[in-house]
Protein backbone atom coordinates (compact mmCIF):
# COMPACT_ATOMS: atom_id res chain seq x y z
CA UNK A 1 0.00 0.00 0.00
CA UNK A 2 2.03 2.73 -1.31
CA UNK A 3 1.91 5.61 1.61
CA UNK A 4 1.10 8.68 -1.22
CA UNK A 5 -1.96 7.65 -1.22
CA UNK A 6 -2.47 9.05 2.05
CA UNK A 7 -0.29 11.69 2.56
CA UNK A 8 -3.05 14.53 2.78
CA UNK A 9 -4.24 12.09 6.32
CA UNK A 10 -0.54 11.67 7.41
CA UNK A 11 -1.36 15.45 8.96
CA UNK A 12 -4.31 14.88 10.93
CA UNK A 13 -3.24 11.35 12.40
CA UNK A 14 0.28 12.48 12.87
CA UNK A 15 -1.11 15.28 15.21
CA UNK A 16 -4.27 12.95 16.32
CA UNK A 17 -2.14 10.49 18.41
CA UNK A 18 -1.10 12.95 20.64
CA UNK A 19 -3.57 10.59 20.88
CA UNK A 20 -3.69 11.60 24.51
CA UNK A 21 -2.61 9.21 26.41
CA UNK A 22 -0.85 10.52 29.90
CA UNK A 23 0.98 7.51 31.23
CA UNK A 24 0.42 6.80 34.61
CA UNK A 25 2.88 5.37 36.80
CA UNK A 26 4.60 2.34 37.32
CA UNK A 27 2.64 -0.57 39.51
CA UNK A 28 3.95 -1.13 42.42
CA UNK A 29 5.06 -4.18 42.86
CA UNK A 30 4.12 -7.11 45.19
CA UNK A 31 6.71 -9.03 47.18
CA UNK A 32 5.68 -12.37 45.61
CA UNK A 33 5.09 -10.82 41.67
CA UNK A 34 6.96 -8.34 39.43
CA UNK A 35 5.06 -6.43 37.92
CA UNK A 36 5.93 -4.69 33.92
CA UNK A 37 4.32 -1.38 32.99
CA UNK A 38 3.67 -0.39 29.46
CA UNK A 39 6.93 1.14 27.84
CA UNK A 40 7.48 4.80 26.86
CA UNK A 41 9.05 5.35 23.45
CA UNK A 42 9.85 8.66 21.33
CA UNK A 43 10.25 10.20 17.56
CA UNK A 44 14.21 9.60 18.03
CA UNK A 45 13.96 5.99 18.80
CA UNK A 46 12.22 4.91 15.55
CA UNK A 47 9.68 2.44 15.34
CA UNK A 48 11.95 -1.16 16.16
CA UNK A 49 9.71 -3.32 17.22
CA UNK A 50 9.86 -4.09 20.64
CA UNK A 51 7.08 -6.61 21.69
CA UNK A 52 6.07 -6.55 25.41
CA UNK A 53 3.48 -9.71 26.59
CA UNK A 54 1.88 -8.90 29.91
CA UNK A 55 -0.25 -11.04 31.48
CA UNK A 56 -3.30 -9.81 34.11
CA UNK A 57 -5.44 -12.16 36.42
CA UNK A 58 -8.03 -11.45 38.96
CA UNK A 59 -5.80 -11.98 41.69
CA UNK A 60 -3.89 -9.11 40.61
CA UNK A 61 -5.64 -7.13 38.04
CA UNK A 62 -3.32 -4.36 38.32
CA UNK A 63 -0.18 -6.03 38.23
CA UNK A 64 1.47 -6.91 34.65
CA UNK A 65 3.57 -9.91 34.67
CA UNK A 66 6.26 -10.13 31.87
CA UNK A 67 5.98 -13.26 29.66
CA UNK A 68 9.07 -13.64 27.65
CA UNK A 69 9.58 -17.42 27.38
CA UNK A 70 7.67 -20.94 27.64
CA UNK A 71 9.17 -21.17 31.38
CA UNK A 72 7.72 -17.80 32.76
CA UNK A 73 4.40 -18.63 31.40
CA UNK A 74 4.32 -21.57 33.94
CA UNK A 75 5.60 -19.12 36.66
CA UNK A 76 3.05 -16.38 36.13
CA UNK A 77 -0.65 -17.11 36.91
CA UNK A 78 -1.01 -17.79 33.95
CA UNK A 79 -4.55 -20.57 33.43
CA UNK A 80 -4.92 -22.85 30.63
CA UNK A 81 -8.16 -23.53 30.86
CA UNK A 82 -9.74 -20.44 31.22
CA UNK A 83 -10.21 -18.27 28.10
CA UNK A 84 -7.11 -16.31 27.17
CA UNK A 85 -8.15 -12.50 25.71
CA UNK A 86 -5.43 -10.66 24.43
CA UNK A 87 -5.80 -6.78 24.01
CA UNK A 88 -4.07 -4.84 21.22
CA UNK A 89 -3.89 -1.08 21.42
CA UNK A 90 -3.36 1.24 18.25
CA UNK A 91 -0.69 3.66 16.51
CA UNK A 92 0.87 5.70 19.39
CA UNK A 93 1.77 9.03 18.02
CA UNK A 94 3.42 10.22 20.90
CA UNK A 95 4.86 7.22 21.93
CA UNK A 96 2.88 7.22 25.26
CA UNK A 97 0.86 4.22 26.96
CA UNK A 98 -2.54 4.11 26.50
CA UNK A 99 -4.64 5.86 29.11
CA UNK A 100 -7.84 3.60 28.77
CA UNK A 101 -5.72 0.38 29.18
CA UNK A 102 -5.46 0.34 32.58
CA UNK A 103 -9.80 0.74 33.23
CA UNK A 104 -10.33 -1.66 30.32
CA UNK A 105 -8.01 -4.72 31.50
CA UNK A 106 -9.45 -3.95 35.11
CA UNK A 107 -12.91 -3.72 33.65
CA UNK A 108 -12.43 -6.91 31.54
CA UNK A 109 -11.33 -9.01 34.72
CA UNK A 110 -14.20 -8.05 36.75
CA UNK A 111 -16.43 -9.39 33.91
CA UNK A 112 -15.24 -12.54 33.38
CA UNK A 113 -11.96 -14.75 34.95
CA UNK A 114 -9.82 -15.41 32.16
CA UNK A 115 -6.15 -14.92 31.23
CA UNK A 116 -5.40 -11.13 29.72
CA UNK A 117 -2.95 -10.62 27.96
CA UNK A 118 -2.11 -7.12 26.85
CA UNK A 119 0.58 -6.66 23.96
CA UNK A 120 2.59 -3.71 24.56
CA UNK A 121 3.95 -2.25 20.72
CA UNK A 122 4.19 1.40 22.05
CA UNK A 123 7.73 1.01 20.29
CA UNK A 124 6.46 -0.13 17.05
CA UNK A 125 3.10 2.17 16.69
CA UNK A 126 5.09 5.35 17.77
CA UNK A 127 5.69 8.61 15.31
CA UNK A 128 4.13 8.12 11.91
CA UNK A 129 1.14 6.13 11.06
CA UNK A 130 3.00 4.67 7.97
CA UNK A 131 5.52 2.49 9.71
CA UNK A 132 2.86 1.39 12.09
CA UNK A 133 1.23 0.32 9.02
CA UNK A 134 4.20 -1.36 8.02
CA UNK A 135 4.92 -3.17 11.29
CA UNK A 136 1.22 -5.14 11.36
CA UNK A 137 2.66 -7.73 9.72
CA UNK A 138 5.36 -8.39 11.88
CA UNK A 139 3.27 -7.63 15.18
CA UNK A 140 1.05 -10.46 13.60
CA UNK A 141 3.58 -12.58 13.58
CA UNK A 142 5.31 -12.14 17.03
CA UNK A 143 1.79 -12.75 18.58
CA UNK A 144 1.08 -15.87 16.79
CA UNK A 145 4.47 -17.12 18.02
CA UNK A 146 3.13 -15.95 21.53
CA UNK A 147 0.28 -17.81 20.88
CA UNK A 148 1.94 -20.84 20.34
CA UNK A 149 3.06 -21.38 23.13
CA UNK A 150 0.31 -21.43 25.10
CA UNK A 151 -1.64 -23.23 22.76
CA UNK A 152 1.24 -25.69 23.85
CA UNK A 153 0.42 -25.38 27.38
CA UNK A 154 -3.33 -26.38 26.73
CA UNK A 155 -5.20 -23.79 25.26
CA UNK A 156 -7.96 -23.91 22.57
CA UNK A 157 -7.94 -21.87 19.83
CA UNK A 158 -11.34 -21.69 20.54
CA UNK A 159 -10.69 -20.00 23.57
CA UNK A 160 -8.45 -17.39 22.65
CA UNK A 161 -10.15 -13.98 21.90
CA UNK A 162 -8.25 -11.06 20.61
CA UNK A 163 -9.70 -7.13 21.34
CA UNK A 164 -8.36 -4.68 18.89
CA UNK A 165 -8.52 -0.89 18.92
CA UNK A 166 -7.86 0.91 15.79
CA UNK A 167 -4.97 0.04 13.68
CA UNK A 168 -5.00 -3.23 16.47
CA UNK A 169 -8.16 -4.36 15.10
CA UNK A 170 -6.14 -5.42 11.96
CA UNK A 171 -3.39 -7.03 14.09
CA UNK A 172 -5.99 -8.78 15.71
CA UNK A 173 -7.13 -9.63 12.07
CA UNK A 174 -3.51 -10.70 10.92
CA UNK A 175 -3.17 -13.22 13.61
CA UNK A 176 -6.82 -14.88 13.10
CA UNK A 177 -5.61 -14.91 9.21
CA UNK A 178 -2.43 -16.91 10.28
CA UNK A 179 -4.48 -19.18 12.28
CA UNK A 180 -6.65 -19.74 9.28
CA UNK A 181 -9.54 -18.23 11.16
CA UNK A 182 -9.79 -20.90 13.52
CA UNK A 183 -8.98 -18.95 16.88
CA UNK A 184 -12.87 -17.96 19.13
CA UNK A 185 -13.32 -14.48 18.58
CA UNK A 186 -12.54 -11.34 17.47
CA UNK A 187 -13.41 -7.80 18.74
CA UNK A 188 -12.32 -4.51 16.39
CA UNK A 189 -12.47 -1.74 18.19
CA UNK A 190 -13.30 1.05 15.63
CA UNK A 191 -10.69 -0.68 13.37
CA UNK A 192 -8.48 2.13 11.55
CA UNK A 193 -9.68 3.37 8.36
CA UNK A 194 -6.84 5.18 6.64
CA UNK A 195 -4.79 2.45 4.25
CA UNK A 196 -7.39 -0.03 5.21
CA UNK A 197 -10.99 0.90 3.30
CA UNK A 198 -9.53 -0.42 -0.09
CA UNK A 199 -7.26 -3.39 1.36
CA UNK A 200 -7.77 -6.88 1.05
CA UNK A 201 -9.18 -9.27 2.73
CA UNK A 202 -5.59 -10.61 3.70
CA UNK A 203 -4.37 -7.43 4.72
CA UNK A 204 -7.30 -6.12 7.09
CA UNK A 205 -9.66 -7.90 9.43
CA UNK A 206 -12.68 -9.63 8.25
CA UNK A 207 -15.16 -12.38 8.99
CA UNK A 208 -12.74 -15.03 7.79
CA UNK A 209 -10.57 -13.93 10.64
CA UNK A 210 -12.12 -15.97 13.38
CA UNK A 211 -15.31 -18.28 14.52
CA UNK A 212 -17.01 -15.05 15.48
CA UNK A 213 -15.63 -11.65 13.99
CA UNK A 214 -17.50 -8.14 15.82
CA UNK A 215 -16.72 -4.48 14.91
CA UNK A 216 -17.70 -1.29 16.59
CA UNK A 217 -17.52 1.65 14.35
CA UNK A 218 -17.87 5.38 15.90
CA UNK A 219 -15.67 7.04 13.82
CA UNK A 220 -16.24 6.13 10.17
CA UNK A 221 -16.48 9.74 8.81
CA UNK A 222 -12.53 10.15 9.80
CA UNK A 223 -10.80 7.58 11.41
CA UNK A 224 -12.38 3.94 11.77
CA UNK A 225 -13.25 2.29 8.15
CA UNK A 226 -16.68 2.80 7.05
CA UNK A 227 -17.19 -0.43 5.56
CA UNK A 228 -18.03 -3.86 7.33
CA UNK A 229 -15.44 -6.27 8.62
CA UNK A 230 -17.12 -8.84 10.52
CA UNK A 231 -19.50 -11.44 11.19
CA UNK A 232 -21.67 -8.25 12.85
CA UNK A 233 -20.47 -4.94 12.44
CA UNK A 234 -22.51 -2.30 14.74
CA UNK A 235 -22.46 1.24 13.72
CA UNK A 236 -23.30 3.15 16.47
CA UNK A 237 -25.18 6.48 15.81
CA UNK A 238 -25.08 6.14 12.32
CA UNK A 239 -21.07 5.05 12.97
CA UNK A 240 -19.98 8.62 13.10
CA UNK A 241 -20.49 12.07 15.01
CA UNK A 242 -20.99 10.68 18.76
CA UNK A 243 -23.13 12.33 20.95
CA UNK A 244 -21.06 14.38 23.67
CA UNK A 245 -18.02 14.88 21.26
CA UNK A 246 -16.99 18.20 19.90
CA UNK A 247 -18.12 18.98 16.30
CA UNK A 248 -15.91 21.65 16.01
CA UNK A 249 -11.62 21.66 14.76
CA UNK A 250 -10.76 24.38 17.49
CA UNK A 251 -11.68 21.97 19.93
CA UNK A 252 -8.62 20.15 18.71
CA UNK A 253 -7.38 17.05 20.31
CA UNK A 254 -10.62 16.18 21.41
CA UNK A 255 -12.12 17.02 18.10
CA UNK A 256 -10.02 14.33 16.85
CA UNK A 257 -9.92 11.46 18.70
CA UNK A 258 -13.41 11.83 21.26
CA UNK A 259 -15.87 9.68 18.23
CA UNK A 260 -12.55 7.20 17.27
CA UNK A 261 -11.80 6.14 21.17
CA UNK A 262 -16.05 6.28 21.53
CA UNK A 263 -16.14 2.52 21.12
CA UNK A 264 -13.15 1.70 23.59
CA UNK A 265 -15.51 3.48 26.60
CA UNK A 266 -18.42 1.83 25.43
CA UNK A 267 -17.08 -1.78 25.32
CA UNK A 268 -16.13 -0.93 28.70
CA UNK A 269 -19.74 0.06 29.70
CA UNK A 270 -21.03 -3.40 27.92
CA UNK A 271 -18.33 -4.77 30.15
CA UNK A 272 -19.75 -2.98 33.37
CA UNK A 273 -23.10 -4.85 32.62
CA UNK A 274 -25.32 -1.66 33.73
CA UNK A 275 -27.43 -1.89 30.94
CA UNK A 276 -27.73 -3.93 27.47
CA UNK A 277 -26.27 -2.24 23.96
CA UNK A 278 -28.65 -4.04 21.96
CA UNK A 279 -28.60 -3.32 17.89
CA UNK A 280 -31.08 -3.61 15.25
CA UNK A 281 -30.19 -5.02 11.50
CA UNK A 282 -31.17 -2.16 8.94
CA UNK A 283 -29.93 -1.30 5.18
CA UNK A 284 -29.12 2.43 6.43
CA UNK A 285 -29.06 3.99 9.85
CA UNK A 286 -31.67 6.80 8.41
CA UNK A 287 -33.57 3.11 7.45
CA UNK A 288 -33.75 2.68 11.10
CA UNK A 289 -34.64 5.88 12.61
CA UNK A 290 -37.68 5.91 10.26
CA UNK A 291 -39.16 3.01 12.01
CA UNK A 292 -37.84 0.59 8.71
CA UNK A 293 -36.49 -2.03 11.21
CA UNK A 294 -37.95 -3.00 14.67
CA UNK A 295 -36.18 -6.38 15.10
CA UNK A 296 -33.85 -8.65 14.40
CA UNK A 297 -35.65 -11.56 12.46
CA UNK A 298 -33.84 -11.04 9.61
CA UNK A 299 -31.32 -12.29 9.37
CA UNK A 300 -31.12 -13.28 13.61
CA UNK A 301 -34.19 -14.96 13.68
CA UNK A 302 -35.31 -13.62 17.26
CA UNK A 303 -32.40 -12.55 19.04
CA UNK A 304 -30.64 -9.02 18.73
CA UNK A 305 -27.14 -8.52 19.14
CA UNK A 306 -25.32 -6.23 21.63
CA UNK A 307 -22.28 -5.32 22.92
CA UNK A 308 -20.34 -7.07 25.02
CA UNK A 309 -18.34 -10.15 25.81
CA UNK A 310 -22.24 -12.25 25.75
CA UNK A 311 -21.73 -15.49 23.14
CA UNK A 312 -21.68 -14.43 19.70
CA UNK A 313 -23.19 -10.92 20.59
CA UNK A 314 -26.43 -12.96 21.84
CA UNK A 315 -26.67 -13.98 18.33
CA UNK A 316 -27.83 -17.69 18.11
CA UNK A 317 -28.26 -18.82 14.21
CA UNK A 318 -25.55 -20.96 12.61
CA UNK A 319 -24.10 -20.48 10.18
CA UNK A 320 -23.24 -17.55 10.87
CA UNK A 321 -24.20 -14.20 8.28
CA UNK A 322 -21.21 -12.34 7.59
CA UNK A 323 -20.94 -8.07 6.70
CA UNK A 324 -24.14 -7.62 8.80
CA UNK A 325 -24.62 -3.91 9.53
CA UNK A 326 -26.61 -3.82 12.79
CA UNK A 327 -27.66 0.25 14.53
CA UNK A 328 -28.23 1.35 17.48
CA UNK A 329 -28.05 4.75 19.29
CA UNK A 330 -26.38 6.18 22.85
CA UNK A 331 -26.24 8.97 25.53
CA UNK A 332 -23.57 11.26 26.06
CA UNK A 333 -21.88 9.69 28.23
CA UNK A 334 -21.56 6.33 30.20
CA UNK A 335 -23.25 4.35 30.67
CA UNK A 336 -24.78 5.26 26.89
CA UNK A 337 -27.44 3.17 26.84
CA UNK A 338 -30.35 3.37 25.34
CA UNK A 339 -34.07 1.85 24.85
CA UNK A 340 -35.63 1.91 21.34
CA UNK A 341 -39.34 2.65 20.96
CA UNK A 342 -41.47 3.32 17.81
CA UNK A 343 -43.55 5.42 17.95
CA UNK A 344 -46.72 5.98 14.94
CA UNK A 345 -49.02 8.81 14.04
CA UNK A 346 -52.35 7.60 12.03
CA UNK A 347 -54.55 10.13 10.62
CA UNK A 348 -58.08 10.09 10.62
CA UNK A 349 -58.16 12.21 7.60
CA UNK A 350 -55.34 12.58 4.57
CA UNK A 351 -54.48 16.10 4.57
CA UNK A 352 -53.32 18.00 1.33
CA UNK A 353 -49.52 18.53 2.84
CA UNK A 354 -47.44 16.88 4.93
CA UNK A 355 -48.14 16.47 8.51
CA UNK A 356 -45.30 17.12 10.97
CA UNK A 357 -45.62 15.81 14.63
CA UNK A 358 -43.03 15.86 17.33
CA UNK A 359 -43.15 13.18 20.05
CA UNK A 360 -41.29 13.90 23.53
CA UNK A 361 -40.78 11.51 25.35
CA UNK A 362 -40.01 12.95 29.47
CA UNK A 363 -38.47 11.12 32.62
CA UNK A 364 -35.97 11.41 35.05
CA UNK A 365 -35.60 14.66 34.00
CA UNK A 366 -33.99 13.62 30.50
CA UNK A 367 -36.08 14.55 27.33
CA UNK A 368 -35.98 12.90 23.74
CA UNK A 369 -37.69 13.93 20.89
CA UNK A 370 -38.19 12.97 17.40
CA UNK A 371 -40.44 14.34 14.75
CA UNK A 372 -42.90 12.09 12.43
CA UNK A 373 -43.49 13.46 9.19
CA UNK A 374 -46.59 12.18 7.59
CA UNK A 375 -46.73 12.60 3.69
CA UNK A 376 -49.49 14.60 1.74
CA UNK A 377 -52.47 12.31 1.11
CA UNK A 378 -51.29 9.50 3.40
CA UNK A 379 -52.33 8.77 6.82
CA UNK A 380 -49.37 6.99 8.44
CA UNK A 381 -45.93 8.55 9.61
CA UNK A 382 -43.90 6.92 12.27
CA UNK A 383 -39.92 6.99 13.78
CA UNK A 384 -37.59 5.50 16.43
CA UNK A 385 -37.19 7.49 19.50
CA UNK A 386 -34.39 6.62 22.03
CA UNK A 387 -34.26 7.48 25.75
CA UNK A 388 -32.20 6.05 28.67
CA UNK A 389 -35.36 4.69 30.67
CA UNK A 390 -37.56 1.57 29.81
CA UNK A 391 -40.89 2.75 28.80
CA UNK A 392 -42.53 1.79 31.58
CA UNK A 393 -40.12 4.61 33.23
CA UNK A 394 -41.85 7.37 30.94
CA UNK A 395 -43.52 9.84 32.90
CA UNK A 396 -44.95 11.66 30.27
CA UNK A 397 -45.32 12.04 26.44
CA UNK A 398 -45.89 15.43 24.37
CA UNK A 399 -47.02 15.51 21.21
CA UNK A 400 -46.44 18.86 18.84
CA UNK A 401 -48.19 19.00 15.79
CA UNK A 402 -45.72 22.01 13.75
CA UNK A 403 -48.31 23.90 11.56
CA UNK A 404 -46.88 25.26 8.44
CA UNK A 405 -45.52 29.09 8.21
CA UNK A 406 -48.08 29.63 5.05
CA UNK A 407 -51.04 28.51 7.70
CA UNK A 408 -52.50 31.92 9.15
CA UNK A 409 -54.73 31.52 12.99
CA UNK A 410 -57.85 32.02 10.63
CA UNK A 411 -57.02 28.34 9.57
CA UNK A 412 -56.65 26.85 12.43
CA UNK A 413 -56.88 23.50 12.36
CA UNK A 414 -58.13 20.29 14.89
CA UNK A 415 -56.23 17.25 13.61
CA UNK A 416 -57.33 14.27 14.83
CA UNK A 417 -55.78 10.85 15.07
CA UNK A 418 -54.20 7.63 16.52
CA UNK A 419 -50.87 7.68 18.68
CA UNK A 420 -49.24 4.24 19.40
CA UNK A 421 -45.79 3.45 20.79
CA UNK A 422 -43.98 0.36 21.40
CA UNK A 423 -40.10 -0.75 22.68
CA UNK A 424 -38.03 -2.40 20.25
CA UNK A 425 -37.82 -5.18 19.26
CA UNK A 426 -41.63 -4.77 18.02
CA UNK A 427 -43.09 -8.86 18.17
CA UNK A 428 -45.89 -9.19 15.88
CA UNK A 429 -47.60 -11.34 18.45
CA UNK A 430 -46.66 -8.81 21.36
CA UNK A 431 -50.22 -7.52 21.63
CA UNK A 432 -48.61 -4.30 19.59
CA UNK A 433 -49.44 -1.30 20.54
CA UNK A 434 -48.07 -1.79 23.85
CA UNK A 435 -48.85 2.21 25.06
CA UNK A 436 -50.77 4.84 23.91
CA UNK A 437 -51.79 8.27 24.70
CA UNK A 438 -53.10 11.55 23.94
CA UNK A 439 -51.42 15.05 23.66
CA UNK A 440 -51.97 15.88 26.64
CA UNK A 441 -53.02 12.71 29.00
CA UNK A 442 -50.75 9.71 30.05
CA UNK A 443 -49.50 7.94 27.73
CA UNK A 444 -51.39 4.47 29.25
CA UNK A 445 -54.77 5.78 27.70
CA UNK A 446 -56.44 4.22 24.89
CA UNK A 447 -54.90 4.87 21.66
CA UNK A 448 -56.92 7.50 20.36
CA UNK A 449 -55.80 11.06 20.02
CA UNK A 450 -57.07 14.80 19.13
CA UNK A 451 -55.90 18.05 18.99
CA UNK A 452 -56.42 21.18 17.99
CA UNK A 453 -53.60 23.72 16.07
Amino acid sequence: MPPGRWERCFWSWGLLLWLGVESTGDVLPTPQTKCTDFQNANLLRGTSLRVQFLLFTTSDPSCGQLVEESSDIQNTGFNATLETKLVIHGFRALGTKPSWIDKFIGTLLQATDANVVAVDWVYGSTGVYFSAVENVIKLGLEISRFLSKLLALGVSQSSVHIIGVSLGAHVAGMVGHFYKGQLGRITGLDPAGPEYTRASLEERLDAGDALFVEAIHTDTDNLGIRIPVGHVDYFVNGGQDQPGCPIFIHAGYSYLICDHMRAVHLYISALENSCPLMAFPCTSYKAFLAGHCLDCFNPFLLSCPRIGLVEQGGVKIEPLPKEVKVYLQTTSKAPYCVHHNLVEFYLQEPRNRDTCITVTFLGSNVTSSVKITIPRQHRHGKGVIAHPNPQCQISQVKLKFQASHRVWKKDRMTIIGKFCTAPLPVNDNSGYPSRAGTMNDSPSKACGIQSSV
